[in-house]
Parts: C-alpha cells; sequence; structure tokens
C-alpha cells in the first residue's frame, strides 16, 4: 500500500481521500483490482490538508477540466478533509465533482450534506445501481441496509435543489429492464441519468 493522494485519469486531476465505504458492491473494481491507470490506491492513512495540499501542489490545475472526489473508497467518509480542500480547490478557479454513493448522511449524521458542499461541488456524480431498495440492497450490500436506497435518493433531491449538476448512474450488467426502471426513479429526483459501462477484471487502463 502507498499514500497515493492525488492521481491522473484522462483529463481530471483525481483525490483519493479515503478508502473508507459502507457499501460492498459486488461490481466495484476494488473486488479485483487495486488501483486504476497504473495507480495504486489502498492507502496507510488518510491524509491531512496539509499533505493533500502538498501532492496537488505538484500538478498544475489549469491543465485539467476538473478535480475529482473519487479514489478506493466513499470520500464524503472523510468530510472533514473533503470541506477544507474543496473550498481551497473552488479559489484556484478548479470545477469540481464528485462521485459518491450518495450515503453522505447517513455516514455523517446529519441531513445537510448538500448543503454544507453546494458552495465548491459543481457536480455530483451518484451510484445509483438498482430500482428498489430490495434490489439495491443485494448489489451494493450496504451495512445501512435498505434504508441507504431511500438516503441516497434524498442525497440527489437535494444536491439537485442546492444547485449542484447532479447524475445518477446505474452499470449496464443489470439489464434493460432494470435500466428503465432506474431511468423512471431518477426521474423522479430531478437529477440526470447514465448508463456505465461495467469493469471487468480483464480491463486495461
Amino acid at each position: 500500500m502507498t499514500n497515493n493522494y492525488v492521481y491522473e485519469f484522462g483529463d481530471s486531476l483525481y483525490l483519493n481521500i479515503t478508502n473508507r465505504c459502507p457499501n460492498n458492491c459486488e461490481f466495484c473494481i476494488r473486488q479485483f483490482k487495486d488501483g486504476v491507470n497504473g495507480n495504486k490506491l489502498w492507502l496507510l492513512k488518510e491524509p491531512t490538508i496539509n499533505e493533500l495540499k502538498e501532492d496537488i501542489a505538484l500538478y498544475p490545475l489549469s491543465k485539467y477540466d476538473e478535480v475529482v472526489f473519487c479514489g478506493f473508497g466513499e470520500p464524503t467518509c472523510n468530510l472533514s478533509v473533503m470541506s477544507q480542500i474543496g473550498p481551497y480547490l473552488k479559489a484556484k478557479g478548479c470545477k469540481i465533482r464528485l462521485n459518491t454513493n450518495g450515503l453522505a448522511n447517513l455516514i455523517n449524521n446529519r441531513d445537510d450534506v448538500a448543503k454544507l458542499i453546494a458552495p465548491y461541488v459543481d457536480c455530483v456524480s451518484i451510484s445509483l445501481n438498482a430500482s428498489t431498495a430490495e434490489g439495491y440492497d443485494e448489489i451494493c450490500r450496504s451495512k445501512y441496509g435498505k434504508d441507504a436506497f431511500y438516503a441516497m435518493l434524498k442525497f440527489a433531491k437535494d444536491c439537485v435543489s442546492h444547485g449542484i449538476d447532479t447524475t445518477m448512474s446505474v452499470v449496464d450488467f443489470i439489464g434493460e429492464e432494470e435500466i428503465a426502471a432506474c431511468a423512471k426513479v431518477v426521474e423522479s429526483t430531478g437529477a440526470k441519468f447514465r448508463v456505465r459501462a461495467t469493469i471487468y477484471e480483464d480491463t486495461q487502463y
């Protein structure tokens, strides 16, 4: 393991601020890889603000289309660091995206995370992956059980209401019928809908 807090992928700069996650999704890349694009993303420890700033300083921020909170964990599990580095990056003119499972309110035992992040997060991508609480529980195996599904939908609605460009996504292995059902669920939140390709063990980055 290494403390690889910052890494490039495509035209974006990614921030890997935690390995914690309340879900154990059956399709998660963590099930069969230890990183992406040659970057090992399991951490020995989570970064301090100063450590993260030092690593970010090694990259020319103007080069990237966006800075993304997305690593080998759920970023909102480290909301303290995220809430400090987000405004820091926004002040530097960065566009900021959060990739999340949408369980921030449950994780942090509060109901206002969308409002908290709205000043510095431009867009949010939330993993939906099922059209019902039962289906979500089967696929994502959250420690919060079926409550996770409803908390995720509320978070999506909250993000939309606070002016964050919000997209909910599913992975294509769930099948066309379930994808269509998920699209209807997303429509009820006001968010956009996206279908992601499944990442398989032999996928090359």
